[in-house]
């Protein structure tokens, strides 16, 4: 039989990053990004006018080299890309060791 270890739902915290949350939080926002992106059929050259960054930089945005992106950053991407941001706050669980990060992509109805 296989030993496995159950997922948390963070990669990077189950291999002991720190700021797993952020990295996670970094990974969904550049992939909303990307399914933006392909949903609008946009060329690099697009995007980097839309973004005001270089080809190379979207090129490393959709294949995940995130180091040189922030959070803000991505935010305002998605911004440019006509996405609304809306940041909300509330307590942790008193069950749980910290807080979290989440990102959900809410759909148009």
């Amino acid at each position: 039989m296989t030993d496995y270890t159950v997922s948390s739902g963070n990669i990077f915290a189950d291999l002991g990053f720190t700021n797993a949350e952020e990295k996670l939080a970094k990974v969904k926002l550049a992939s909303l990004i990307s399914d933006l992106i392909n949903e609008r059929q946009l060329a690099d050259e697009e995007v980097a006018i839309i973004l005001t960054i270089d080809v190379s930089q979207v090129t490393n945005l959709k294949n995940g080299r995130l180091s040189g992106f922030s959070l803000e950053k991505l935010l305002g991407f998605l911004v440019a890309l006509g996405q609304n941001i809306y940041i909300m706050v509330s307590p942790k669980a008193e069950t749980v060791s910290s807080g979290t990060i989440k990102v959900v992509r809410q759909s148009c109805a």
